[in-house]
């Protein structure tokens, strides 16, 4: 089940809550007020993988002058 980020608009408390499907989005309770005025937000994701540092020396080596 996907974890999804929600706004009451009722209140404005951000929440997150597992939702079985996309047209269940529609029935999320906001659990601070209980009112059903919900809207889904946009979230981030993270990916792993890779270290920052190997970016930071290949980009050295395009800027001009690099080495």
């Amino acid at each position: 089940m996907p974890l999804f980020e929600f706004k009451c608009t009722a209140c404005g408390a951000v929440f997150e809550q597992l939702v079985r499907s996309t047209r269940n989005s529609q029935e999320v309770i906001c659990p601070s007020c209980r009112s059903a005025e919900t809207q889904k937000l946009l979230s981030g994701f993270a990916v792993a993988g890779g270290s920052s540092g190997s970016t930071s020396s290949a980009a050295a080596n395009c800027a001009p002058g690099g080495t």
